[in-house]
């Protein structure tokens, strides 16, 4: 989690409010279905009844279909977001000093945002999102599909504990700061504490659990070198989880804290930025996901206190090495995210991460990540899944969230950073919720 702040920006309305579900079909489409290297030779897509029926000639297409001429456009599954923070754009300040129906309304509004830019999945890694994915999926307000995590869980003095320091110890009769209380962060210690928390997040429905397993770059109490929770504390978080039938994900930059939490069973690690080789291979051989972001360590936030600021540098340079040891190892696991939180601003450029992750990767390897490789993540749910099907791709039977874009992003991904202009049609579970092409 990291944070920089500015006011909000308004998303992209396109035309309007999402149409009806009705058959939608694409002719003269160039289809990147989530895990090729290349595009398709021009061909139609349709999707009937929510999702992608055929490829190519196939299905009739049903009365009152709407067509879309791609006219050689580039139509691709729609983005994930696999480490979203959607109610946690707020400056802490302001949320601290406002109720959770402030932060509702504000999470909807990131949501419509999210949508916008082309994701139609996130995975919401900390934060009361609860009510925000219920409301999108009746239809009350526009947004992408949301996979909870609800509160962040950290221990005392760890990445989401936000309690002010004027504040006594709970052992000594303190209180819970709102931020938990609003359901945004949970700070617990020990065994028992750490079972009734996972119960209770996955009671509330949870579709996995995230854990605070190192120090972070923006909160102040915790360096990135520490390891937080013992082993027999994520080990119980497991536990639970997998009794639940899902798993838990963990924010961990250093090594030690990888591999406490891989070696209990964790399955999918984010950030990592300070990993060495032979945690890497670790994380390899068990079939563990990474989940990195870049965006967030471009540029340091305004305003930082310099031991913040360093641990933002710290987080940065770790970048080269670990996306360097992936490429060494054949690490390909590797899961698209971002992390933005309390920065409407820079939300809205969110798209700017597919074209920092080519220093790395090839455009393919970034849309694959974006797409392909993070259907495959969330999949991790398993029947604790709120959208069951297939995401990611585009394939008979998968859940039918397209994208189509004026220009090959295996050529110029800089195009996706202008979504107002180059993503001409948006889809989200078979309605249109952006066309500039017309009817």
């Amino acid at each position: 989690m990291n944070a920089s702040h500015s006011a909000p920006s308004s998303p992209a309305s396109g035309n309007g409010a999402a149409s009806p579900p009705r058959a939608v079909l694409f002719t003269d489409a160039r289809v990147f279905d989530g895990r090729s290297d290349e595009l398709s030779a021009p061909t139609r897509v349709l999707i009937a009844d929510r999702k992608i029926a055929s490829i190519g000639d196939g299905d009739d297409v049903p009365a009152g279909a709407l067509t879309v001429d791609a006219g050689g456009r580039t139509l691709t599954p729609g983005f994930i977001d696999a480490h979203a923070h959607v109610m946690l754009q707020p400056t802490l300040a302001e949320a601290a000093n406002t109720d959770l129906a402030y932060h509702g309304l504000y999470g909807a509004s990131m949501a419509r945002l999210y949508l916008s830019r082309g994701y139609t999945t996130i995975r919401d890694t900390g934060g009361n999102t609860f009510s925000l994915k219920k409301a999108i999926d009746a239809g009350l307000t526009e947004g992408p599909r949301i996979f909870p995590s609800g509160p962040i869980i950290s221990q005392t003095s760890g990445h989401g504990d936000f309690t002010p320091a004027a504040e006594p110890s709970r052992l000594v009769g303190g209180h819970r700061d709102n931020m938990q209380r609003d359901g945004h962060l949970l700070v617990v210690d020990g065994v028992p504490e750490m079972l009734q928390a996972v119960r209770y997040v996955l009671g509330r429905g949870a579709s996995q659990i995230k854990l605070a397993v190192s120090g972070g770059c923006a909160s102040e109490r915790d360096p990135l070198d520490i390891t937080e929770f013992t082993a027999e504390e994520i080990g119980a978080a497991v536990q639970v989880a997998g009794d639940w039938n899902t798993y838990v994900l963990a924010h961990v930059y250093n090594p030690s804290g990888i591999r406490r939490a891989v070696e209990a069973g964790v399955r999918t690690i984010e950030h990592a930025n300070l990993i060495d080789l032979e945690t890497l291979q670790l994380m390899k051989d068990s079939g563990t996901w990474l989940s990195p972001q870049v965006s967030v360590y471009v540029n340091d936030p305004p305003g930082l206190a310099p031991q913040t600021k360093e641990k933002f540098t710290q987080a940065r340079e770790g970048l080269d090495t670990l996306f360097t040891l992936a490429k060494k190892t054949g690490f390909d696991r590797i899961g698209f995210g971002s992390d933005i939180i309390s920065a409407p601003d820079t939300l809205a450029k969110i798209n700017e991460e597919f074209v920092h992750r080519t220093k790395w990767f090839s455009p393919a390897e970034v849309l694959r990540q974006a797409t392909g490789n993070n259907g495959k993540m969330l999949a991790l749910s398993g029947p604790r899944n709120p959208y069951p099907g297939t995401l990611g791709v585009i394939e008979p039977g998968a859940l039918a969230d397209v994208l189509l874009i004026d220009g090959d992003p295996l050529e110029d991904p800089s195009l996706l950073t202008d979504p107002e202009k180059n993503l001409t049609v948006i889809v989200k579970d078979g309605q249109v919720f952006k066309n500039l092409l017309g009817e």
